[in-house]
């Protein structure tokens, strides 16, 4: 079977621009795009949620088909361009559990202990951050938070109307403010381990100055690992009710 160019008009080019603008975001979007949602998922839903969009935003796209398969091509794009911007920023947003749990491992000593991230794309991170990644995930679910993600790719054509030029300057500025908050919800969920960290060193760097003999790595860094553990159950419940309140006010950006 041929598809010809004339072919591509109507419901069909309008289902095809809204394939190509949520597969991408669904690529990168948390959590529906996690590694470890299978790629026939993943393609499922794309398609599901694109049968859905199709007809609320069908006014936005030309119903007549492209000259030549050049202008099908930046039609089909664009879009993709689009749901690569704002599934990337997306995911920015969910890195920031990673850098939390990333500076706890380094606090802890367990920094040297990697293993595979399902979350982050196959990338390799600190068994701490991996811990509360996943945990991340099963909360967002847990909370039903996921609409949210779902909700982005409706409200992309809010912020990306189809076949208008990118808005760089709105988008940078929001990448930028959305990089900084995650960065600093990173530091301040692991603020109780970097102070326990300080008291803890301190005192076994005056110890060491006592007792010059003692082998202090192999006293430290037991101990260290255990008051982190300690540190994490107290708190844990803390630190991931922070990160679902910025998931969410973040998310809502995209709305």
């Amino acid at each position: 079977m041929h598809i010809t160019l004339p072919s591509l008009s109507g419901a069909v080019l309008i289902y095809l621009l809204v394939f190509a603008r949520t597969g991408a975001m669904l690529m990168l979007l948390p959590p529906l795009g996690d590694a470890n949602v299978p790629s026939r998922v993943r393609l499922m839903i794309a398609l599901a949620l694109s049968v859905a969009l199709a007809p609320t935003v069908a006014a936005a796209y030309p119903t007549t088909a492209p000259k030549n398969i050049m202008q099908l091509g930046v039609l089909i794009a664009q879009e993709i361009t689009a749901g690569v911007m704002i599934g990337t920023l997306a995911r920015v947003i969910m890195s920031s559990i990673t850098i939390g749990g990333t500076i706890i491992a380094n606090q802890m000593g367990l920094s040297y202990a990697e293993s595979l991230d399902p979350t982050q794309h196959g990338q390799q991170g600190a068994v701490v951050g991996n811990l509360l990644s996943m945990l991340a995930v099963v909360l967002i679910f847990g909370a039903n938070l996921h609409h949210l993600a779902i909700g982005a790719i409706a409200g992309s054509y809010h912020m990306i109307p189809p076949g208008s030029s990118l808005p760089t300057g709105d988008m940078a500025e929001l990448a930028i403010r959305i990089v900084s908050s995650s960065f600093a919800l990173g530091f301040q969920l692991a603020t109780p381990f970097l102070v326990f960290g300080f008291a803890v060193n301190a005192g076994f760097g005056l110890l060491a100055r006592m007792m010059p003999q003692l082998q202090i790595f192999f006293v430290a860094t037991p101990f260290n690992i255990l008051v982190g553990f300690v540190v994490l159950t107290l708190v844990i419940g803390t630190m991931m009710s922070l990160f679902l309140n910025f998931y969410a006010e973040q998310m809502a950006a995209f709305l």
